[in-house]
């Protein structure tokens, strides 16, 4: 499988071998330019593809025949939206696992205790989730996550220990930072795209056409179009023959250190 290392391996040996060339024959500057542009490519492919394990391995599916998947929700807890998702998943008796943001949680302290108290699992997902987080450095990435963990701690007590990458966007900082914290980094298998989405129907289509043994389902307990279908997906889901686990139960790991 290609990934960072290998990439940078096969582009320097392409880079030498093109210059001992130009040594003897002659290679037009363009040829380069085109090296230098698929490098860059092959970057931004592995940056953004969370599923890529191009930086670094994330999880995200288990590897099971069974029919079993989890739901996942990020961004929050909202103020608003956050305690109506929960009483959805109580009536429906399903749990869930929420990557939480550290200053959302900070605002909605009870909220976050709420979450847990109802025996879903808090996962971390940065605690500034910053428009620029990605250029952040890896100290200061370290510090963050960290951060988000002491806030989550101080109010239930436990630390998480799943954490998933804001935009879903990797890269060597962000390889560095989870190491330094120790976490386990967790993708997705059906990213929901409901931040976006403006139709119920098509966006319920679109989550129960890809389900699939093991996978991990993307949502935001940011967005009410996600909150009026989820009724809807644990009904369809459940029709299908598929069980809703939580998501560290599914993937056999330890959700807190």
């Amino acid at each position: 499988m290609l990934n960072f290392n290998t990439i940078n391996i096969i582009f320097v040996s392409l880079l030498i071998g093109m210059v001992g060339y130009h040594f003897f024959h002659h290679i037009p500057i363009y040829f380069f330019i085109l090296l230098v542009i698929a490098y860059l490519s092959f970057l931004v492919y592995g940056s953004y593809n969370v599923r890529s394990n191009f930086y670094l391995k994330t999880i995200s599916a288990a590897p099971i025949g069974r029919k079993s998947i989890a739901l996942s929700f990020d961004d929050g807890p909202h103020t608003s939206l956050t305690p109506r998702f929960l009483q959805v998943l109580k009536e429906y008796d399903v749990k869930a696992t929420f990557f939480c943001i550290g200053k959302q949680v900070q605002e909605n302290k009870a909220l976050c205790k709420q979450i847990f108290d109802e025996g879903h699992v808090i996962g971390n997902h940065s605690y500034s989730h910053d428009l620029w987080f990605d250029l952040f450095s890896a100290q200061k990435m370290t510090e963050d996550l960290r951060q988000m963990n002491q806030v989550v701690s101080g109010i239930t007590g436990v630390s998480p220990r799943l954490f998933r990458p804001p935009y879903g966007v990797t890269n060597p900082n962000l390889k560095k930072a989870i190491k330094n914290n120790q976490f386990t980094p967790i993708g997705w298998t059906i990213r929901s795209m409901d931040t976006v989405a403006k139709d119920r129907e098509k966006l319920l289509k679109t989550v129960i056409k890809s389900l699939k043994p093991g996978a991990i389902l993307l949502f935001h307990d940011t967005c009410k179009i996600t909150l009026d279908i989820l009724p809807a997906v644990i009904e369809q889901v459940r029709q299908r023959g598929y069980q809703i686990e939580r998501l560290d139960k599914l993937l056999n790991l330890e959700p807190y250190a």
